[in-house]
């Protein structure tokens, strides 16, 4: 699609609606901004865009008279895409592409692209970092925090692009094709957005819709959605396995990371050379080890990156040891499955903090993985009811509700005695209390470091 001095409707003001406004500017095109949010001011908006760059500013109702005039829209992954404006755009016909799908078509060089529930900013951030160690031009970009569109029009042909990919983003996608993408696992989330299981199993798998065989794409055999995809997607499929060994593919064995390929087996890597704890992050460093073999680097420089690398802040974080408590930032553990990767790689007594804004999950499952570890829950936020109901049915009796979550620190360091460990891992969203998980954990460490 021709864009030069096209009017395109960037809709939503954040980080992905200016980096998409930084693409349409440097193509030629005419980005105009739409925002929902009355609160929003459109000088602030303006403020964030290169010195030399002006835009169109629309907050709360956009002109009919502009829609007639836009050829393209791209909205942020947070605006849903089946009611509201995008689902009228749609209806006049106009075209509708996300921040990615946007970089895509714009972007040059290698691309691996990565989602799942859980684990993506762990393994994205792994496999940033083996390229970095190995290739002259790496960006790292997506849900990870840098959009897409900020990097593309820079890539060249030599450059690699590693994503980290959301199901909003995936949403919005039609020629997006990496050269190899992974799909780590899926649990259930989001469905106050996705609506249905089916409906988010289907969004995750369109990571690989454009693949080819020329292309790969990493699975999990351990996950029911991704073992069965395996059967239909277009791309090579390439498993790993922290179950069993494969014929073909990455695998555990006992404490050794293993590959499997053309009848030979090869062992790689004990996880105790690794500074990373738990098996979610075992399953994680198979994928990023898979992904960049794949990508073409030598096995020596990727598992040196693996030995080297340390977790990624926010997700299962040692942040400090305080009066013989282990304190441990998990805030990333916004859903009940990921939540649960953090409970299990305790090895003492825990005090729990969980709760948060309500993404109509259902906490059973996470409940009974504290399997005798937790000895106190400590529930905040919106959640709080519904979890302490839940908790109860499955025999968990010690548990504190708290007003804030200042005071829900306050119980912990109570509550935990030497010998013990403090996890936060919520398995609920920031969103209400905070405006995102990292401000909630940040707040989490500065109150541990304060001790």
């Amino acid at each position: 699609m021709e864009l030069r001095n096209k009017k395109v409707l960037v809709i939503g003001t954040g980080i992905s609606g200016i980096g998409a406004a930084k693409l349409l500017f440097g193509i030629g095109a005419v980005p105009v901004f739409y925002d929902e949010n009355e609160k929003v001011v459109a000088t602030d908006v303006k403020g964030k865009l290169p010195e030399d760059k002006n835009a169109e500013v629309f907050i709360g109702r956009l002109p009919k008279e502009i829609v007639e005039e836009i050829v393209l829209a791209v909205p942020s992954p947070g605006v849903p895409v089946d009611v509201g404006i995008v689902a009228r755009l749609k209806e006049k016909g106009i075209p509708v592409w996300g921040e990615l799908e946007l970089g895509y078509r714009y972007a040059k060089g290698r691309l691996a692209a990565i989602t799942g529930t859980n684990g993506k900013t762990t393994t994205t951030t792994l496999v940033g970092q083996m390229m970095k160690e190995a290739c002259p031009s790496v960006y790292v970009v997506g849900n990870i925090g840098t959009p897409y569109t900020e990097t593309a029009l820079e890539a060249g042909e030599e450059t690699v692009t590693v994503a980290e990919v959301s199901s909003f983003q995936l949403e919005t996608t039609e020629e997006f094709r990496p050269h190899v993408s992974a799909i780590l696992n899926i649990t259930p989330d989001h469905l106050n957005r996705h609506h249905t299981m089916e409906n988010y199993v289907e969004v995750k798998e369109r990571i690989a819709a454009r693949q080819t065989k020329e292309d790969v794409c990493v699975l999990n055999y351990e996950d029911k959605y991704t073992r069965k995809f395996g059967d239909i997607c277009p791309a090579h499929t390439v498993f790993f396995s922290s179950r069993q060994k494969l014929k073909e593919g990455f695998y555990l064995d006992g404490d050794e990371i293993c590959m499997a390929k053309n009848g030979i087996e090869e062992r790689l890597l004990n996880i105790h050379e690794m500074h990373l704890v738990g098996m979610c992050n075992v399953e994680n460093v198979m994928a990023a080890i898979a992904i960049a073999y794949h990508m073409g680097l030598p096995m020596g420089k990727i598992l040196d990156t693996v030995k080297q690398f340390r977790a990624v802040e926010h997700r299962i974080e040692f942040v400090a040891t305080k009066n013989g408590v282990d304190y441990y930032n998990d805030s990333k553990g916004t859903n009940p499955d990921a939540a649960i990767q953090g409970i299990r790689a305790m090895n003492k007594p825990t005090v729990l903090i969980g709760g948060g804004y309500d993404k109509g999950s259902v906490y059973d499952d996470w409940i009974e993985a504290f399997e005798g570890k937790v000895k106190c829950l400590v529930l905040i936020g919106q959640t709080a009811e519904k979890i302490e109901a839940c908790a109860r049915e499955h025999g968990m009796d010690n548990i504190v509700r708290a007003d804030g979550f200042d005071e829900a620190l306050r119980i912990c360091t109570q509550k935990a005695e030497s010998g013990d460990a403090v996890l936060l891992s919520p398995a609920c969203a920031s969103w209400g209390m905070f405006p995102n998980y990292e401000v909630r954990g940040n707040l989490f460490k500065n109150y541990v470091n304060s001790l």
